[in-house]
């Protein structure tokens, strides 16, 4: 199947799991990482069974504190 991962396409396997993808992309500090899937929020409990369907655009997002 066919997602599409920061803005690139990419071919996966059936039954992909956003915990494994997180894995497979190498996502540095995956402990800090909130993941978007088609705009919608996918809490960190939920990576290992939420599964990814084909045509599904996912982003990795990192919220970074700081400024004044």
């Amino acid at each position: 199947m066919t997602i599409t991962v920061a803005g690139t396409k990419k071919e996966v396997s059936d039954g992909l799991t956003v915990a494994q993808l997180v894995i497979d992309e190498k996502v540095e500090t995956p402990q800090y990482v909130t993941v978007t899937i088609n705009d919608e929020f996918v809490e960190a409990r939920q990576f290992e069974e939420t599964v990814l369907h084909d045509g599904d655009t996912v982003e990795f997002l990192y919220f970074m504190g700081g400024g004044q």
